[in-house]
């Protein structure tokens, strides 16, 4: 669970992750039912006016650097810079995380988690423009340059821009569950989850004309889980060849429409698992899994705790079921 959430404020932050960050745990929504988070700006100086990256734009943080020490999670926005960081934010940060602190790095935040040691050895990602200069730096973190985000339990790390919004998401969803994460998503007017995984951004240009009709074939898909989906079926839905089918949804989502509608039927099951008192077998059924250990499979591979795990911390039931 967290409650405390505390962000860095570096000079010449950028503003777009830092204000996702004040988006998704600095506004109060309460009477939406979202749980209120005990959310603290931190800075070296208290006060001070800091530089932002958009020119003629000033920040001063209310608090110093003791309130990121017994945080629930702290998130580092990117700074200006990929390095020379001040030895008192690295200071803390490092002091937050050995205090048990899951730590959240936005695009080339991951830096600082760097030089504060926290990347040896761990799975990470930053901007695509920064991932071979990450590398470099801090050789034995394991970079991944494609994805939007990793979860390595108390250490987070996302690429950049919007993929911030995913990341902050992942983590809210992760600690207080998919109603929480979906009322700050629609209020957000965003996409609820977009999969780790997923391509940072498309080598190729969409090809133009068609996205209407993936449209309605992946809403249709969405609306239609618990049947068998082939290539050619979608792609005649769609009135495309098979190739060209998998071609557009490729270049238009990331990834294939196995992978997509795998990762969808996941979350559907997530949200029967939270809600409902359904068996793995019943779920298993209405996601299109066909049977429970195919979903447990999945479910495992994507969310990384067994459906039982997961209904356990996260349902609003008791309902058990054998693993």
């Amino acid at each position: 669970m967290i409650s405390k959430v505390a962000t860095l404020l570096l000079d010449r932050v950028s503003m777009f992750e830092f204000g996702v960050v004040c988006e998704v745990f600095g506004i109060d929504r309460t009477e939406h039912g979202v749980p209120a988070f005990d959310f603290r700006i931190c800075g070296i100086c208290p006060g001070e006016p800091l530089a932002s990256i958009t020119p003629g734009l000033t920040l001063s943080a209310e608090y110093g650097l003791d309130s990121l020490r017994d945080a629930d999670l702290v998130v580092v926005p990117p700074p200006g810079a990929q390095s020379g960081f001040p030895d008192e934010a690295l200071d803390a940060v490092r002091a937050a995380a050995e205090a048990g602190a899951t730590v959240l790095s936005l695009c080339s935040g991951a830096f600082l988690l760097g030089e504060a040691g926290l990347l040896d050895g761990r799975k990470c990602t930053t901007h695509w423009g920064y991932v071979e200069e990450l590398a470099a730096r801090f050789p034995t973190a394991v970079v991944d340059p494609d994805v939007l985000f990793v979860d390595e339990g108390n250490l987070v790390t996302s690429a950049g821009t919007a993929a911030g919004i995913d990341a902050c998401l992942h983590v809210v969803r992760r600690e207080l569950g998919s109603t929480v994460a979906n009322t700050i998503a629609r209020r957000m007017v965003v996409p609820p989850q977009r999969d780790g995984g997923q391509r940072q951004f498309i080598e190729q240009p969409v090809v133009a004309c068609t996205s209407d009709s993936l449209s309605e074939t992946m809403a249709w898909m969405s609306e239609n889980l618990e049947l068998p989906h082939t290539i050619d079926e979608l792609a005649a839905r769609s009135s495309m060849s098979t190739r060209t089918f998998a071609r557009k949804f490729a270049a238009e989502t990331g990834t294939t429409p196995v992978k997509w509608l795998t990762t969808q039927r996941v979350l559907y099951a997530r949200q029967l698992l939270e809600g409902t008192d359904l068996g793995l077998e019943a779920i298993s059924r209405r996601t299109g899994f066909g049977s429970g250990a195919l979903l447990r499979h999945h479910f495992n591979r994507v969310v990384g705790l067994a459906p039982g795990d997961y209904r356990r911390r996260f349902g609003c039931h008791t309902a058990e079921f054998t693993q």
